[in-house]
């Protein structure tokens, strides 16, 4: 009962380890200048390290039943904290927007994060009424309650999680069975209202002009992707070695949260890149392999969209980081500095682990 997919738990034992590496390597100098120890954020990451490998072994290893309701939990939890971020003297301002809640002893909470990986199981429970043809007040109840989110997220704003919340829907229900048409038209009418939401903001348009060329505004909006990609060529293939990348000093911001891959690939140049991109794809890939060896509609939903979300995270901040994609401010799962986010993917990886013991055992039930 206790075996859990070995997989998994090494690539994420592998990629926290890292993350601890890069912790330390991206925010020493910046620690040091700002708060006079170098091993401030080191320590918080050590922490939130441990409590997040402990979480992922606690939710594994529960009943998936026990975890599907506390799925249902973290995603009112995550609701009601997306909504209070916009209250004065609760939410804090970082960066233009009201994303955090301040915690005790100086810790900061991002619900949308949590959001992110408990919107699977509430789409799930959706596509699971609507396999049975059972299109209730309860589930009319229950899309609303879906779409609540997308506003707050608005409000925010944050546009990164918004966007993947809408594909992660579309891509969910075209999986399960809505017809690619009604796909195709709400696509043609949601995209539209998509491009005006980017450019009813002036600092999107900023941004996406720096995405099209960086080099116009190389002092402002292009500022992060041209420290990025020359972090990235200075690292070659092999890097220059741990601990001795030049980006990190005070020219790439963000360097040990929404950048640190561009670290990463300055000391541990290509190889060390693609080595962790391999590790990425390999939990995507397991995830969906859990997916389509689940038999049950419910939980294979849920471990497509948990699969779909990991993924979207580690594109759209891979891409930022290569400047392949406007620069947003999402952190790469399990390596950058943040407990909210560390939290949360392990929470993840755990409901993917119990998914996959508990269908293993259902399976074997199934054939006795």
């Amino acid at each position: 009962m206790l075996r859990l997919d070995r997989g998994i738990l090494l690539a994420f034992l592998f990629l926290v380890g890292l993350g601890l590496v890069q912790v330390y390597s991206s925010s020493y100098i910046f620690a040091t200048e700002v708060y006079q120890d170098g091993l401030f954020f080191f320590r918080k990451q050590l922490l939130f390290t441990v409590g997040a490998v402990a979480l992922l072994f606690t939710v594994a290893l529960l009943p998936w039943r026990v975890n599907q309701r506390i799925g249902w939990a973290a995603f009112g939890l995550a609701v009601i904290g997306i909504g209070l971020t916009l209250i004065p003297h609760i939410g804090v301002k970082v960066g233009g927007a009201h994303r955090w809640i301040q915690l005790p002893m100086g810790f900061r909470f991002e619900p949308a994060e949590l959001l992110r990986v408990s919107y699977p199981i509430a789409i799930a429970s959706l596509l699971a009424d609507f396999i049975k043809d059972e299109i209730t007040p309860t589930w009319w109840r229950k899309a609303i309650l879906l779409l609540l989110p997308l506003g707050f997220l608005l409000k925010q704003p944050d546009f990164g999680t918004f966007v993947i919340c809408i594909a992660l829907g579309y891509l969910m229900l075209f999986a399960f069975g809505l017809s690619w048409k009604v796909i195709a038209g709400s696509v043609v009418v949601a995209l539209p209202m998509l491009v005006a939401l980017m450019f009813a903001a002036p600092y999107r348009v900023a941004r996406f002009k720096a995405f099209l060329n960086p080099w116009s505004d190389p002092a402002e909006k292009g500022f992060q992707v041209i420290q990025s990609l020359l972090s990235f060529y200075s690292g070659g293939v092999t890097g220059v070695g741990l601990g001795l990348g030049q980006g990190k000093l005070f020219f790439l911001p963000e360097a040990h949260t929404d950048f640190t891959l561009a670290v990463l690939g300055e000391e541990m140049g290509f190889i060390g890149f693609a080595l962790v991109l391999l590790l990425y794809g390999f939990l995507v890939f397991r995830g969906f392999q859990i997916a389509l060896q689940t038999q049950r509609y419910k939980e294979r939903a849920v471990a497509l969209g948990l699969s779909l979300v990991l993924s979207f995270s580690v594109l759209i901040n891979v891409g930022v980081t290569l400047g392949l994609l406007p620069t947003k401010g999402l952190t790469l799962p399990l390596l950058s500095y943040g407990g909210s986010s560390l939290f949360c993917t392990s929470l993840a990886l755990g409901w993917l682990l119990s998914l996959e013991r508990e269908e293993t055992h259902y399976q074997d039930r199934e054939t006795e």
